[in-house]
């Protein structure tokens, strides 16, 4: 049944590295459905987008990206949501529009600190893969990981490995620049991948588990949790609307 009007939420869906809006489609489809507006911005160098990619695509181009379409768009009110890296995208969208967000969800995502960058919060010998594997592009960008790698529901790896495109380096690299806006916000939320290893978003579940003013999930499923569980993520995002 659709919500009433009253309970309409505007939903603003961040994707992560080598992704693009399309992964969203069956969250997104779901919520429409249920009388919601929902945008799903693919970030610039990615998906459908991967053409404008360039050397000076970074953190700020992505956070310019989906500020834009908060402005745009005239939303208010809205549910900010940013899967894997782009937590570090809604992370400094709401510098920008924190009195526009009433709920912001890091799904299986990080949750930056001012001054880190992405790379900051990965183990050192990965660091040093990642910084191997952009330079064989001139420093330009990182192949896609394998869905299996991110224990994508094997059903989906196909299709995953299909979408994904080279991701922008510089964007793992910037330094987010942050003064508080996200903890401002009433409504926080971390959803956790429970099938999917990592030492990292377990410690942001860890952490953000201890304080009150954050609520948390941990799904059984693989990292992309809007392929493996949109149903349930549906729901998730309406309960924390």
């Amino acid at each position: 049944m659709a919500p009433s009007a009253a309970r309409k939420q505007s939903f603003v869906l961040v994707h992560g590295a080598w992704h693009g809006g399309w992964c969203w489609r069956r969250v997104a489809d779901r919520l429409v459905r249920r009388g919601h507006r929902v945008f799903t911005p693919t970030l610039t160098g990615l998906g459908e987008r991967a053409h404008l990619l360039d050397e000076k695509t970074d953190l700020s181009t992505h956070i310019e990206d989906v500020a834009r379409v908060i402005e745009c768009e005239d939303l208010e009110r809205l549910v900010l949501v940013g899967h894997s890296y782009g937590g570090m995208v809604v992370s400094g969208v709401a510098e920008r529009a924190e009195q526009k967000i009433a709920s912001i969800v890091f799904l299986d995502a990080f949750v930056p600190e001012n001054g880190k960058c992405l790379l900051d919060y990965v183990p050192a010998e990965r660091r040093k893969e990642n910084e191997a594997l952009a330079a064989k592009s001139g420093g330009r960008t990182l192949p896609p990981l394998a869905a299996e790698w991110f224990k994508v529901n094997e059903n989906d790896c196909a299709w995953v490995d299909a979408k994904c495109t080279p991701h922008p380096f510089a964007s793992f690299t910037e330094k987010a620049r942050l003064s508080g806006a996200r903890e401002r916000i009433a409504r926080k939320t971390y959803v956790r991948a429970g099938g999917y290893p990592s030492v990292y978003f377990s410690g942001f579940l860890a952490q953000l588990g201890a304080d009150p003013t954050w609520r948390t999930y941990e799904l059984s499923c693989g990292h992309d949790i809007m392929v493996d569980m949109p149903e349930r993520l549906a729901e998730i995002l309406e309960e924390v609307a």
